[in-house]
């Protein structure tokens, strides 16, 4: 039996109308999906993005935990059992789909799956199938040029570094912090010191109807803040 595929599809931020004609093919013609969930008790927010386009009477989903850890070992652990479920499929000769919010290349856990099950298959083949990512979406919704002519944007996450976040507003015309529910505080006070408050928007869980956006950064509790979220700073 040969050996079968791996994919990772990006299905976009949350709205299943921005899922790709591509991307929608794909996962309703492959044998087996592999949707990612933050817990047992937790629903995957990818599986739900795409459920119009899968019939599980004739596919098979796997469901691979991810917890909201930053502690290395856990996460480590969660992409090998992860990375064993797929590779399972993958020699039984089966092609597998591996859902991955926004695009595969940005920011996701489709990566690290990839190195592990090259690494107990070297020659299995994979494909990258792009989608629409949280900061196309976000900006769009919120009325934002990210770059216009020759302007200079930068994508970072928000960390703890203070400093590479004041290099890159100082640095470039646009700034996309991505998982500001970390450090959010410390955020808005560089903004307030730098004058770029009126520049910048809050975004949460956009395409879906929890969207949020938010212009008036000062007024966000912790509390309110979510993981799938991002501020867009542009100067005016």
């Amino acid at each position: 039996m040969s050996l079968g595929k791996i994919y990772g599809i990006g299905v976009g931020p949350g709205d299943p109308e921005l899922l790709t004609v591509k991307a929608a093919g794909l996962i309703k013609s492959l044998p087996v999906l592999c949707a990612p969930r933050a817990s047992d008790d937790s629903e995957s927010f990818a599986l739900s993005i795409v459920k119009g386009c899968v019939d599980t009477s004739r596919q098979k989903v796997i469901t691979a935990i991810f917890p909201m850890s930053m502690d290395k070992a856990v996460l480590e652990k969660a992409w090998d059992e992860a990375a064993e479920s797929i590779t399972a499929e993958l020699l039984a000769g089966n092609d597998v789909g591996f859902l991955t919010l926004g695009d595969p290349s940005l920011y996701s856990t489709y990566a690290y799956i990839l190195a592990k099950v090259r690494a107990r298959l070297p020659e299995v083949a994979s494909e990258t199938v792009p989608g629409v990512s949280s900061i196309s979406l976000a900006a769009a919704r919120a009325g934002v040029d990210l770059a216009l002519g020759s302007e200079r944007l930068a994508v970072m996450p928000i960390g703890r570094d203070m400093d590479a976040l004041g290099a890159a507003m100082d640095g470039f015309d646009t700034v996309v912090l991505m998982k500001v529910n970390r450090g959010f505080p410390k955020l808005v006070e560089l903004l307030d010191k730098k004058g770029l408050l009126s520049g910048a928007v809050y975004v949460s869980r956009c395409g879906t109807d929890r969207e949020r956006i938010i212009r008036d950064l000062k007024y966000i509790t912790q509390a309110e803040l979510d993981y799938l979220s991002l501020v867009i700073v542009r100067r005016q």
